[in-house]
């Protein structure tokens, strides 16, 4: 979710959520060290509960990035090793280090030495010619001996030799079952599943064998999903009935971010996903596309994209 779930789209899903863990974008660990960080660790307090997704191999740059991301409050810090992305393989991090457990183990065992925060694993079921049934095992119990709280599985292979990122998402086959018996191995280790699950039924069904779900490209494209998660998993109240009363709600975020000298694009690019389907919904994005890329865009712009749906079901309700 590298370019995605920044700090305005983490606010906009928590907007949706009040119950749901958000995950940072991936963030190096040398990054957090020697870089900018409140561009790169900054959040609103509004996010809790958030976790910080870290990428790296070095165990002692780990152990200091995580103790400086505990510093800044955040309530896990998730180690990733399961992005396929170039940068990740040029830097011996993400995915490429399902090849080395042990490795991984120390990270983790460094981090736990420091932190007293939770710290978990997101890993895929393999890489390239790793038979899954070896590899996820071997990376689990590595972990899990060096401490680790929690496993979360993207239950597919990353192919780092002929697919590209992209193509890494989609292509390797998914083998949700590969996880469920990953838990039934080790029932009392907290795991959860990622990948491919489009709607909330879908995540329901695996929660009959796991103990938690992770929607990534699902949450993001399409939001509203979100506005159901307290009720259908949490057992609590939804925060807003609607994707209208939802962006009202978060009216105030957004105007907070604009007097301090951002620009609507920052946090709107985030929200194109919003009413799928839906009368409307492509003048909606039409107009933040072109309206609130401006550098005075405010409100205004927000407000007339949504008169779009709202005008275009009104007229469909006279029709029907």
């Amino acid at each position: 979710m590298m370019d995605w779930s920044d700090r305005h789209c983490r606010a906009f899903h928590r907007v949706l959520s009040a119950r749901a863990r958000l995950y940072t974008e991936m963030v190096t660990a040398n990054a957090v060290i020697f870089g900018d960080r409140e561009r790169l660790l900054g959040f609103s307090p509004v996010e809790h509960p958030v976790a910080v997704q870290l990428g790296g191999s070095d165990p002692a740059a780990l152990a200091k990035a995580a103790a400086i991301c505990a510093e800044w409050g955040y309530d896990e810090v998730n180690l990733n090793v399961g992005c396929p992305s170039d940068r990740v393989q040029g830097g011996n991090f993400g995915a490429c280090l399902m090849r080395d457990p042990a490795l991984v183990a120390d990270g983790v065992a460094a981090m736990k030495a420091e932190v007293a925060l939770p710290v978990t694993v997101k890993c895929r079921i393999g890489v390239d010619e790793q038979d899954p049934e070896i590899a996820l095992d071997a990376l689990a119990d590595a972990v899990l001996a060096a401490g680790a709280d929690a496993l979360i599985v993207h239950a597919r292979k990353a192919w780092l030799e002929g697919l590209s990122p992209k193509e890494n998402r989609d292509i390797p086959p998914l083998d949700y079952d590969r996880v469920y018996r990953l838990k039934a191995r080790l029932p009392a280790v907290p795991v959860s599943i990622n990948g491919g699950i489009a709607t909330l039924e879908a995540a329901q069904a695996h929660l009959a064998y796991l103990d938690g779900v992770m929607l990534g490209r699902a949450a993001y494209q399409q939001p509203e999903l979100l506005l159901r998660v307290d009720s259908l998993f949490f057992g609590a109240a939804d925060l807003h009935g609607n994707a209208f009363v939802a962006v009202e709600a978060f009216e105030p975020y957004i105007a907070a971010h604009l007097a301090a000298g951002g620009r609507l694009h920052d946090i709107t690019r985030h929200m194109l996903g919003l009413f799928p389907g839906r009368p409307g919904a492509r003048a909606y994005r039409r107009h933040l596309a072109t309206e609130g890329v401006k550098a005075d865009a405010g409100l205004d712009v927000l407000r007339a994209a949504l008169d779009e749906v709202r005008r275009a079901e009104e007229r469909r309700a006279l029709v029907a």
